[in-house]
């Protein structure tokens, strides 16, 4: 099994820390499907000291999301480390992860997020300095280089191992690359011979079958899944199901995907207020959608949507628009 310092995981399989998505109505949905953690989304160490009202609201986590890795992000060690003490004395955290994946320029600006990757000096000295300083586990979120001729991905996690971090997850592909192209497997498989520490390895992995051929090939600890489990919790459940038996298990009907949709809205009303969340939901609601038949109407009739009812309304008809329609072609079969 999968174990990060002394916090063990039920499985080996990994939420990605994601952006402007993984907030505790996202992470708490998706770990009832079986994820053996889930990291919350990055927040700003200048937030967190400031007391910022929004980054203190991000700093929320339900009891039945733990174990939960929080990721903080910054480029000066002084507020990196008032940052990382903060959450190990006042959140309920069982990880501090620290970012330097972020490809996003308005953070490397900063020199934080994917900026460390060109400097594992920097990576020690930034990581050991929050490991000095905190009780929980310290892991790092990184990827495997700025660019082409800057990957440094072996000498980063040794850095990060050397510093007291107690794991790296590692997505295979470059800052410049941001989300396009492939993801270097190869790189993955050879941090994990460089380091002692668990690896959990991230990038294409869109199917259970996907997951396996990770861990096969690379010999990492665990599987991060990131955007294949944007409005598809059950890609958690089916490859933590064929990890364990090898088992392939079914796609949900349509009712199940709206069902597990409406209770994710109704938990991101609880967290931020209706007005907030169902305009938050839209995007959420389009990757639910994705794969049914026929709702290329709903889509768009989801950015209309103001209210609950507005939303619930149009997700349930579809509902019943698609059981009618396998009704009559199981009448005709």
């Amino acid at each position: 099994m999968l174990k990060i310092g002394d916090i063990e995981m039920k499985n080996q399989v990994v939420l990605a820390p994601m952006a402007g998505i993984c907030n505790a109505a996202f992470r708490l949905t998706v770990k009832e499907f079986g994820a053996g953690l889930v990291c919350a989304e990055m927040v700003s160490d200048k937030g967190i000291i400031l007391k910022n009202e929004k980054t203190m609201n991000m700093l929320y986590i339900d009891e039945r999301e733990k174990p939960l890795s929080l990721q903080i992000f910054g480029g000066e060690k002084d507020t990196l480390v008032q940052a990382a003490k903060f959450v190990d004395e006042n959140t309920n955290a069982d990880i501090i992860d620290i970012n330097m994946g972020c490809p996003v320029p308005k953070i490397t600006k900063c020199d934080a997020g994917a900026k460390w990757l060109l400097d594992p000096n920097k990576i020690y000295e930034m990581v050991s300095a929050v490991t000095d300083v905190v009780k929980k586990p310290v892991t790092v979120k990184m990827r495997m280089g700025w660019d082409e001729d800057h990957i440094y991905a072996v000498k980063n996690a040794q850095a990060v191992e050397r510093a007291g971090g107690k794991a790296v997850s590692l997505h295979g592909r470059t800052r410049v690359q941001m989300y396009e192209g492939k993801a270097n497997w190869d790189i993955i498989r050879e941090v994990k011979q460089s380091i002692g520490i668990p690896l959990i390895g991230n990038g294409d992995v869109t199917t259970p079958q996907d997951a396996k051929r990770m861990l096969e090939e690379t010999g990492c600890d665990g599987v991060m899944i990131g955007r294949a489990a944007l409005g598809n919790p059950w890609m958690i459940y089916r490859t933590v199901k064929y990890l364990e038996s090898g088992e392939l298990m079914g796609e949900p009907t349509v009712r199940e995907k709206i069902d597990v949709c409406i209770l994710h809205l109704d938990r991101l009303i609880a967290l931020k207020g209706e007005y907030v969340a169902v305009r938050e939901m839209r995007k959420h609601a389009a990757w639910y959608l994705k794969g049914i038949k026929g709702n290329a109407k709903v889509r768009n009739g989801i950015n209309e949507c103001n209210t609950r009812v507005d939303l619930v309304t149009l997700l349930t008809a579809l509902v019943v628009e698609a059981e009618e329609k396998e009704a009559m072609e199981s009448q005709v079969g």
